[in-house]
């Protein structure tokens, strides 16, 4: 998902919208994994598409996509059409939000109504469902007209502006089925709502009420309004949705070197709180450091809500640590541990996994609601010869003592960055999705790029200086296949690929894939910058990109193997319009369909709400370019990749 960089572009979220070689990469097979009994990949027989860049979107042949959701659609009954030119923050929160990413689709039993989360998450209805979409950030430039360029909305916006840029910020719930017509939205839903900046959350775990996260408006420290920089997420087996706050600091601003408390100054520094940030603290106040320098540490969190239940309220999950989250995806045995995998989407940041205390029970939903709040986070250390450790982030552990600055464990979770440091996880080249497939048992890790690694800083793990095209790691877990250990302390790991060409004369910028590097894909099987992760019920690997302008094609899908001859070799499915990545794949628990996000189409250049570079998916001269939500199906009803 979103970039975050020093220098203002529309990657940094609410900032300033003003030496190995490619040989080998996949050579190293981990034990189950690669050497599968089942060699998925055959079942890959879709039309591979070429590379492109123009204002469409690319499908491959018999293969249609549905206009699902856009900015602007009303989500519940009764709400006009949508008219940029005369929306209020009011009617944004009645309407989806802007830059959808994460998708997790919730299906909805026949028998069962508001608030029965335990008989839906049982059902596996692939035709009426509830969508649960993040909305990660706005983009004032091509949502309201007047502003030249994306550097005219640094500072000064309205606020009015602000008011409806933070209520299209968040997350979306909205009732969907397949009808004779297609996907639609059923929008006199109970189920539908929206979370935004203005909704009520409590904290929850080791950091609830800590004196770090009072405020003046809320002196317990257990309270708070709103989510932020919603990135991606993940879903429990017991019917809840996690949605991840990522890149939450450019929505403050001021100078943390006027903060007086000196651990907060630090805190607010590596966050990337600065003075020429957006200057929503000038309409509301939380986000102006200088009143309220505490608020940031309300954000960073992993926030769980129930979709089932309307009248439910979201929790920030403090156990599950604070940085810049792009999700967190769980593996649930029952009798074991649940377990959950994440990334801190930045330079040099770690990958972190989470262990519960209790033992999921799958008839006990109640008890499983708990399993969240009370367990240890880790952080990785990926060593030399392909063996790795978790580190736990608990304090008085090793250097996570007083004489180090942490007063409590509430401290070391809100600064979770620097425990880990501490610790020596290894720093990483932009972990992003973390997941693990369901049919081998194996995690994956996606390294979108690094561009700050320098020559004498690569590692096994990272072994490319100036890593413009990230690569993907594979974990795998003591044990065989099905009674993997993913709570145990040790790993083995290996490089899954290496994005980028696979005839690029630079071996340091040299994609691998397969067993064969570049013999083993086709002109448009290669991408760069692997950014979200999903597997469909098969077992294959459905790889999101975001960077792949940079290579002069458009972001999109690639679908490949994890097992067998095909292993790691791309196939081209989905091309996204001009100026878009595409984010949060999804598919129908039968496979039949994919949903896929389009974020921030027509960005990029001089591009502006005035005067867009398209008008995707509309193609209407009276409505500006959409970030939107596809539900990709084949024709013939067929599972999607086949």
């Amino acid at each position: 998902m979103s970039e975050k960089l020093k220098n203002p572009t529309r990657r940094t979220l609410f900032k300033a919208v003003g030496a190995a070689t490619a040989t080998g990469a996949t050579a190293s097979l981990l034990p189950g994994c690669g050497k599968g009994e089942k060699a998925h990949g055959d079942n890959l027989g879709f039309s591979e598409i070429p590379h492109a860049l123009d204002e469409h979107h690319h499908l491959p042949a018999n293969y249609s996509a549905d206009v699902l959701l856009r900015w602007g659609d009303p989500i519940t009954a009764g709400v006009a059409e949508f008219e940029p030119a005369q929306l209020t923050a009011a009617e944004q929160e009645q309407r989806f939000g802007y830059n959808n990413d994460f998708i997790g689709f919730m299906p909805l039993a026949a028998d069962a109504g508001p608030g029965e989360g335990e008989r839906h998450c049982r059902s596996r209805n692939s035709e009426r469902g509830l969508l649960c979409v993040n909305h990660e950030y706005t983009q004032p430039h091509l949502m309201f007209s007047g502003y030249n360029d994306e550097h005219s909305a640094t500072r000064g916006v309205s606020a009015a502006h602000v008011a409806i840029e933070q209520a299209a910020c968040g997350h979306a719930i909205v009732e969907i089925e397949k009808t004779a017509s297609g996907w639609q939205p059923v929008l006199d839903s109970p189920y539908n709502r929206r979370i935004s900046l203005n909704t009520e959350m409590e904290i929850a775990g080791p950091a609830a009420g800590d004196t770090r996260l009072q405020t003046k408006a809320d002196p317990t420290g257990k309270k708070v309004f709103g989510t932020v920089g919603n990135c991606a997420g993940g879903k429990t087996p017991w019917g809840t949705v996690l949605v991840a706050e990522e890149g939450f600091g450019g929505a403050f601003q001021g100078d943390p070197d006027n903060i007086a408390d000196p651990v907060e100054a630090r805190n607010h520094h590596a966050f990337g709180i600065e003075p020429c940030n957006r200057n929503w603290g000038d309409h509301d106040r939380r986000f102006d450091i200088a009143v309220e320098p505490r608020e940031p540490n309300r954000f960073g969190w992993m926030v769980e809500y129930d979709p089932y239940d309307p009248a439910s309220r979201p929790r920030k999950l403090t156990n599950l640590g604070r940085f810049e989250h792009e999700g967190f995806t769980l593996v649930s045995k029952p009798g074991r541990p649940i377990v959950a995998y994440g990334g801190d989407d930045d330079e040099h940041q770690f990958v972190y996994r989470y262990v519960s205390e209790g033992i999921y029970r799958p008839d006990d939903h109640r008890q499983n609601r708990e399993l969240l709040t009370d367990g240890t986070l880790y952080a990785a250390q990926f060593d030399e010869g392909g063996s790795g450790r978790w580190l736990p982030l608990l304090f008085g552990r090793g250097p996570l003592t007083a004489a180090n600055g942490f007063r409590n464990q509430a401290d070391v979770l809100i600064d979770a960055r620097r425990a880990a440091a501490l610790l020596g996880a290894t720093p990483m080249d932009r972990p992003e999705d973390v997941e693990t497939n369901p049919v081998n048992d194996c995690t994956y890790v996606m390294l979108t790029k690094n561009k700050k690694r320098q020559k004498d800083d690569i590692d096994p793990a990272n072994p490319r200086p100036r890593n413009t095209a990230g690569h993907v790691l594979e974990i795998v877990p003591p044990g065989r296949h099905g009674a993997r250990d993913h709570a145990a302390d040790t790993f083995q790991w290996a490089t899954f690929l290496l994005g980028g060409n696979p005839n690029a004369e630079n071996p340091n910028e040299r994609g691998a894939y397969g067993q064969q590097s570049a013999g083993a894909i086709s002109a448009s099987g290669w991408f760069a910058n692997p950014d979200n992760v999903a597997f469909d019920p098969r077992g294959n690997m459905w790889i999101a990109t975001d960077g792949c302008e940079d290579f002069g094609f458009h972001d999109g899908l690639w679908a490949m193997a994890t097992e067998g001859e095909a292993r790691a070799a791309p196939k081209h499915f989905f091309g996204c319009p001009r100026g878009a990545e595409v984010c949060g794949p999804e598919f129908t628990p039968d496979g039949s369909t994919l949903f896929v996000s389009v974020q921030h189409p027509a960005d990029g250049g001089k591009s502006t709400f005035d005067r867009p570079m398209h008008r995707w998916p509309d193609n209407d001269p009276a409505l500006p370019p959409r970030p939107s939500v596809l539900a990709i199906y084949r024709r013939d009803g067929r599972a999607v990749g086949s």
